[in-house]
């Protein structure tokens, strides 16, 4: 009949079993266990102990800041992998802040424009105040700049700066007279020459009066007067010409090395109406900035009839 032990009937109502009390004790580490012996020496008993919470509460971190994972009470039980990735957020690259950059952009554009749109209209201030000035220092020379001529007569324009050149050497400014202006192609005199011959015939000995026969516009009579002073080995000068004009030729004659001052004439044609005074100030602030940009003159000629 074969062996009556493999045909027991088997109770499988696992429920009606009690558990075994042996299986469902906590154990604990205890002793010196390692890896390969976690109960410790050959022979220990496994220990009953306190079961050790492992469950741990994580709350979202702000991301603006927090605490650093190896101080905020986890040390170094916390995952490597989630210490990376805090430490990461931490220290992710702020965005560009390319609004701020537009606006300091944008002022700049703006500063730039408006400094464009004031500089003709100080320019044209600076020409005013400086025609405004009479200045009258001890100098070694007395400069008049040349104008229109009619066959060795002085225009009105040229006869008004050297009248006034004169009143400058009786009051004692300095000891010499310096006039200068070449001509125009088909003259028979110089601006130079005619001014030196109306100088003598109103007193100013002949011998005071230098006369610089070269030079078609301001920036070419101010660079041969610069040659001569050289020569002579003077410093100083007071420039008479147009108050309009009195600013341009200070400049060019300090660049020629020129110690120069200004003492513009007070009457003529140039002086007299608004209108004419108004053109020249305008003429005169255009010729300037040609100058400072390119370094040469741009002269306009005006009727002095």
């Amino acid at each position: 009949m074969g062996d009556e032990r493999g045909r027991e009937p088997r109770d499988d109502r696992r429920g009606d079993v009690a558990p075994d009390p042996e299986a469902t004790r906590v154990f604990t580490r205890g002793g010196s266990g390692t890896a390969d012996d976690p109960y410790g020496a050959p022979g220990a008993q496994p220990v009953r102990g306190p079961v050790v919470e492992r469950t741990r509460t994580f709350t979202r971190e702000d991301p603006g800041g927090g605490p650093d994972p190896a101080e905020d009470g986890f040390g170094g039980d916390m995952p490597e992998r989630g210490r990376r990735g805090r430490r990461g957020r931490r220290s992710r690259p702020a965005a560009p802040d390319r609004p701020r950059r537009r606006v300091r952009i944008r002022w700049i554009v703006a500063l730039l424009l408006v400094t464009a749109l004031a500089l003709p209209p100080g320019t044209w201030g600076w020409v005013w105040y400086t025609a405004r000035q009479d200045e009258r220092p001890q100098s070694d020379a007395i400069i008049v700049l040349g104008a229109s001529q009619y066959n060795g007569r002085p225009s009105p324009i040229f006869e008004a700066r050297l009248r006034h050149a004169a009143d400058l050497y009786r009051d004692g400014v300095a000891p010499v007279i310096v006039t200068v202006g070449g001509n125009l192609p088909g003259d028979n005199f110089t601006e130079a020459g005619s001014g030196r011959d109306w100088l003598v015939q109103v007193g100013v000995p002949a011998e005071q009066v230098v006369a610089v026969d070269t030079g078609n516009d301001t920036l070419q009579s101010i660079e041969a007067v610069g040659r001569v002073f050289d020569e002579r080995q003077w410093a100083t000068a007071v420039i008479v010409t147009d108050p309009w004009h009195s600013l341009r030729s200070r400049q060019m004659a300090q660049d020629f090395g020129i110690d120069a001052s200004t003492s513009p004439a007070r009457s003529g044609p140039a002086v007299i109406e608004r209108r004419t005074q108004v053109w020249y100030i305008t003429r005169e602030t255009a010729s300037l900035w040609y100058y400072w940009i390119f370094g040469s003159s741009s002269d306009i000629s005006v009727d002095a009839a």
